[in-house]
């Protein structure tokens, strides 16, 4: 009867997809699927506008950490998570001789898989939301090249008020994120 709990992974920050890999490989190599069946990074695409292109990129939910779903009943399969590279050891491991890990409770674990499989469903999703009296460039459309001052943000429809100065004259036009980006 195996018993499968999850557990908070401190990694090194900025390191975990390579910890990830080291962990995946080394689970394999040693045949320990059973006891850790899932290793997961929750994580989101966002998407941001560099140098009038879209970019999308993964952001971590949690930098520095790793999910693990392990029975760690037997010590060889604590041993050989805690010797991966870039593994700082589990959260919640007390000091001395009580080092056993504190396993999630199923709340907080359905919480974190249940952001993940909404992100996967809703897609990606702007970083940069705008901030109104902030300055944007127009990238895009008939006032391309443009600067202008957000004036209103409608963050569900995607959509921005933006003042342009068009002749000496402020002029407002409504213009969706991707078409302008912020100024630096």
């Amino acid at each position: 009867m195996s018993e499968l709990k999850w557990y908070v992974l401190r990694v090194v920050s900025g390191q975990e997809k390579k910890a990830k890999t080291y962990l995946d490989n080394e689970i394999s190599r040693q045949g320990m699927q059973e006891e850790v069946p899932q290793v997961l990074i929750p994580s989101e695409k966002v998407y941001e506008m560099r140098n009038g292109k879209k970019r999308v990129r993964e952001r971590n939910y949690f930098p520095g950490y790793v999910i693990v779903s392990a029975d760690l009943s037997n010590g060889e399969v604590l041993h050989v998570i805690n010797s991966i590279p870039g593994v700082i050891g589990f959260l919640g491991a007390g000091e001395g001789q009580q080092k056993t890990p504190v396993p999630l409770r199923q709340s907080e674990i359905n919480r974190i898989l249940g952001k993940v499989d909404e992100e996967a469903v809703a897609g990606e999703k702007l970083e940069t939301p705008f901030i109104v009296g902030e300055t944007v460039k127009v990238m895009d459309g008939p006032f391309s090249g443009f600067t202008g001052t957000v004036e209103e943000v409608f963050e569900e429809r995607k959509k921005l008020n933006v003042m342009v100065k068009i002749f000496g004259r402020n002029t407002p036009v409504e213009l969706n994120y991707m078409q302008v980006e912020k100024q630096e």
